[in-house]
């Protein structure tokens, strides 16, 4: 039977073959773990997302959450879906035994929770949102909030939003207007609007605790006068339970292109005054605290755009090799029977670009959380601050690069069904519709461009960018072993001299103050970067899959073959092409920052 979620073979690669999570099990915390614990827990994951999250997926697309009497009502097959993903112990995946997790490496969580974004992009993103928000209580809540909040999310009864935007600031958070008034028992009084709050309202839990930003009375303008409030949907008793409904009002339901199962919607607090909250970490440092949860959102948002990616990527290989349709440019006779598709080169050209920016972003993410692993269980304080600096460093790529690459990957998986990639009977289309939100979700392309170069580069003297330099070098003299990666190699090697020239002058620049000149094309620094990151996590797995062709199992040879020509495809055919933005990056073009208004 054919893969619909991702290959599994590919996972076992990148698990086994090329990330070494196996090696994560001679870490204490994961002592207890092996390789037949990792793929059990994998084969639930794919099971469950099978069973019950796949199903709907297209049901959920066609009836989308309606407004009825204040409350969001969604199709009754999605809690179940998400009481299996809770019963599974897949919320809590990666917390600790005592915790009641299953204490996984975030590798492996990340990897069983690739199945459910692959199945379901909207049903899974309820679970994922709880996931984030009682991470954000664990950090930074009172002992008393862990108890009264944390705890029954952590047991699947609470789930939890993020709310962020607010209508008139969008993604200028230093703009918003929610405010939080003092209370004499200690709690606040919050009065504000929220929109595009996902799984803001809905029936599968039992209370919603939304993460609020707001700002008090005395709070300094922009975001350094951001708070962080737990705001719940019921309040809740001394004794855990239920009170009466907080001052949080659905005002209504948005209706965006994709991902239509996930209720996204407009939350009003504290219409009649009475909206209590309760406040996380110290006054005005409420954005500092809910980063956490915004770069864990992000790491997530790239992930699921892989995923979509992925589907998309596997239905088109599947339906390329079982469609006949005409025949080869050498084969002109109209009696010969017609060739399937994936016979002509142009629909190989799509399949291998598209197997290129899945699996090398699906690297990428995982190589992300393997990172995470490392920052919180390597031995020494040095080595978890190194994870750290590259991890922080390489967020804006695992968020941004799947969501602009694996959408064209979902594109072209339309183009591959021809007519009818673009009808409702086939699925691509939603895929494409659901992975378009991704470049916006969680900070657009511009947002994390600026992000990047204007921050992440510099940020502790260049360490996370040094560190990343230094492992493309060790990858690449590592490639030196096979004759067979020299022009795979050697493209990349060349880019990232390049880059480096590049980004040095643009940091000058900036040290200079030369702010709007120097980030005026930060959109195209984020893509060239991007790619420089994904060839060299193809050049990794082109040696791993070159080392496994050593080995000689002759059930993988195609596997490995396979991995070569996607690598040798991105590296050749993707790579070189950045030194056209790199010339304009150097030239610190100035076409569209002199653009004026009244010439459009």
């Amino acid at each position: 039977m054919s893969e619909t979620l991702l290959s599994s073979r590919n996972l076992a690669f990148e698990l086994y073959e090329v990330l070494d999570a196996e090696g994560l099990t001679q870490r204490e915390r994961f002592a207890e773990h092996n390789r037949e614990t990792f793929d059990a827990a994998i084969g639930t994951a794919r099971s469950i997302a099978e069973k019950f999250f796949a199903p709907h997926n297209r049901k959920g697309d066609e009836n989308e959450p309606r407004y009825e009497d204040g409350k969001a009502i969604l199709i009754p097959e999605v809690k179940p879906a998400v009481d299996a993903f809770l019963e599974a112990g897949f919320l809590n995946a990666a917390r600790s035994f005592e915790a009641g997790g299953m204490q996984l490496p975030t590798l492996l969580s990340q990897a069983c929770f690739a199945h459910f974004q692959s199945a379901n992009a909207a049903t899974t993103s309820y679970p994922f949102l709880t996931m984030g928000a009682a991470n954000l209580i664990e950090s930074f809540g009172t002992d008393e909030q862990k108890r009264r909040f944390l705890q029954p999310m952590i047991d699947g009864r609470f789930f939890g939003t993020m709310a962020l935007t607010e209508p008139h600031a969008g993604s200028s958070l230093s703009d918003i207007r929610t405010r939080a008034e003092p209370a004499a028992d200690g709690s606040y009084r919050l009065k504000g609007n929220k929109i595009f709050i996902s799984g803001g309202d809905h029936p599968l839990s039992e209370n919603i605790v939304h993460m609020v930003l707001a700002k008090l009375p005395d709070a300094p303008a922009g975001v350094k006068g951001i708070s962080l409030f737990i705001v719940p949907k019921f309040l809740v008793n001394d004794d855990g339970s239920l009170g009466k409904r907080n001052d949080v009002l659905l005002a209504g339901l948005f209706h965006k292109m994709g991902w239509r199962g996930t209720t996204s919607t407009a939350l009003n607090f504290g219409d009649n005054g009475e909206c209590v909250g309760y406040l996380v970490g110290k006054p005005h440092q409420g954005l500092s605290c809910m980063f956490q949860m915004m770069n864990e959102a992000r790491i997530g948002v790239g992930m699921g755009a892989v995923m979509l990616g992925y589907a998309g990527y596997l239905y088109s290989l599947e339906y390329a090799r079982e469609r006949p349709q005409g025949r080869l440019p050498d084969s002109k006779d109209p009696n010969t029977a017609p060739v399937s598709i994936i016979q002509h080169a142009d629909v190989k050209r799509m399949l291998l670009t598209q197997k290129a920016y899945v699996e090398g972003a699906f690297d990428l993410g995982l190589y992300a959380a393997r990172l995470f692993d490392d920052t919180t269980t390597l031995e020494t304080e040095a080595g978890r601050k190194q994870a750290h600096e590259l991890l922080d460093l390489l967020t804006p790529i695992v968020k941004s690069w799947p969501s602009e690459f694996c959408l064209k990957a979902n594109e072209l998986a339309i183009q591959i069904l021809g007519g009818h990639g673009y009808t409702r009977e086939y699925p691509v289309e939603q895929y494409y519709r659901d992975n378009r939100l991704n470049p916006i979700h969680e900070g657009t392309h511009g947002i994390q461009s600026l992000d990047l170069l204007g921050r992440k580069l510099a940020q502790n003297g260049g360490a996370g960018l040094k560190q990343l330099i230094r492992l493309i070098a060790d990858t690449a003299e590592r490639a030196q072993a096979f004759d067979a990666l020299t022009p795979l190699r050697q493209p990349l090697e060349a880019l990232v001299a390049r880059l480096q020239t590049v980004t040095l002058g643009l940091l000058t620049d900036l040290g200079q103050g030369k702010i709007n000149s120097s980030l005026a094309n930060s959109a195209l620094y984020l893509k060239v970067f991007g790619h420089t990151v994904i060839g060299w996590r193809w050049l990794e797995q082109a040696i791993r899959a070159e080392e496994g062709l050593v080995k000689g199992n002759a059930a993988d040879v195609s596997f490995y073959k396979g991995k070569l020509q996607a690598a040798r495809y991105f590296l050749t055919w993707e790579v070189p092409g950045c030194h056209h933005e790199l010339a304009i990056l150097e030239a610190r073009d100035d076409t569209c920052l002199n653009m004026q208004d009244e010439w459009f």
